[in-house]
């Protein structure tokens, strides 16, 4: 039965499972990224082509959140979830036989389509929440997802230094297929009340990216964001398995245990965004960024001190990325409900696109000029959403989105 469309709350339970849900489904996009140089190795791939093992996930992510994800404003929920988690089984199960660079990158594109189940949850944890907590909530919810994102590193590192890099995909399949169980079980049905057909719903994404000015602000800052993000954790392996460090994969996964601490941001944001304080806070999130991926030149890397401050700027950049994504959040999903789903679903898409060109030129900016060149690239990212929010950000974003009239059509 469904869920009546007046009553908005949600138990702490349901708030924790959805959380757990995001975390296992999103780390699929994350455990390549620590092994990017041995599968590519494995796999005859360029080392200038490494970068692309987590740049088609991500593309993969991005074409689903355009063509999946706005599903959720026309189909029943729980049953988009769980196809999706189906695609998701095969692609892993595919990655893990994969014996040629074409058929893992294949199987790359389809894990990051399917893990756009976690952008089908999130919306519908707001839905269910009513609007005094929703950033509460959905802070909550996202804290699940970026733990995800977060220990997947490690626990893809563990796996492959006890085992191999397949034994990564073959775990992923068997916890896919224990928490589809769960899911079946436990997720309310939402069916949503639109009647637009699926070409009109795509066709009014469009309107909605070109009229929605929060929508379009809050996107860019987090692609920006994302993109310093995406830079540092698929290059700092690269740094740390070099000369510099020559650190082993279990070393390089109990480094990525540390920004796992980031990840308290999350719900703190949310919070905060109910408080009315997003653009303090989205101005503090991004000169944290920055800071934390400059830090990082100040000492020669092999040293005891340097591998401390890239510990630290780990920690900090997660939580500046962690909390920003849940003020854009916060800020477009009180702009429709009826909406939700296609707005997150743009939201999400553009900035994985910053994610995904971070990977590459992280990986690019290493190669060519070191890690220098890398961090200076990876810092100008943030510092470029900062300078457009100081540019074009009213004074209060709160008085922007409540004289926001979006139509449905």
């Amino acid at each position: 039965m469904s869920l009546p469309q007046f009553e908005r709350h949600i138990s702490a339970g349901m708030t924790f499972f959805l959380a757990l849900c995001c975390g296992f489904l999103v780390a699929n996009l994350y455990y390549s990224q620590p092994l990017a140089g041995p599968i590519s190795q494995a796999l005859g791939m360029a080392p200038e082509s490494a970068g692309l093992i987590v740049t088609l996930t991500q593309i993969g992510y991005v074409l689903g959140l355009l063509l999946v994800v706005p599903l959720a404003d026309l189909i029943e929920n729980r049953k988009l979830i769980l196809i999706m988690l189906v695609l998701t089984v095969v692609a892993v199960i595919g990655a893990a036989l994969a014996n040629s660079a074409l058929i893992f990158l294949a199987a790359s594109v389809l894990i990051g389509v399917g893990a756009v189940a976690v952008q089908v949850i999130v919306p519908l944890a707001a839905h269910l929440a009513s609007e005094q907590t929703r950033g509460k909530v959905v802070g909550n919810v996202m804290s699940g997802l970026m733990f995800g994102i977060m220990l997947s590193r490690p626990v893809a590192s563990f796996l492959a230094e006890l085992y191999d890099w397949h034994a990564v995909f073959i775990f992923s399949a068997a916890v896919m297929g224990v928490l589809g169980l769960a899911m079946r079980w436990m997720l309310p049905v939402r069916r949503p009340s639109s009647v637009l057909s699926y070409a009109e719903l795509l066709r009014s994404m469009g309107t909605l990216a070109l009229s929605t000015p929060v929508l379009q602000r809050r996107a860019f800052y987090q692609a920006m964001m994302f993109g310093a993000f995406s830079l540092f954790w698929t290059t700092t392996p690269l740094v740390l398995a070099g000369p510099a460090f020559n650190l082993s994969q279990s070393d390089i996964a109990l480094f990525a245990l540390a920004g796992v601490a980031g990840a308290i941001s999350a719900p703190l944001a949310g919070r905060v965004a109910d408080a009315g304080w997003t653009r303090v806070a989205t101005i503090a999130a991004m000169l944290l960024a920055i800071f934390s991926v400059l830090a990082t030149l100040v000492l020669p890397l092999g040293s005891t001190a340097s591998l401390a401050v890239l510990v630290a700027a780990a920690v900090l950049l997660d939580f500046g990325v962690s909390g920003n994504v849940v003020l854009g959040q916060r800020a477009i999903y009180g702009l429709s409900a009826d909406l939700r789903s296609r707005l997150n679903g743009l939201y999400m898409a553009t900035f994985f696109i910053g994610g995904a060109i971070g990977s590459v030129v992280g990986v690019w900016g290493y190669t060519h000029g070191g890690w220098l060149v890398a961090a200076l690239i990876g810092a100008a990212m943030p510092a470029l959403a900062l300078f457009v929010l100081w540019l074009i950000e009213p004074p209060s974003e709160a008085r922007v989105a409540s004289a926001v009239s979006i139509s449905a059509k």
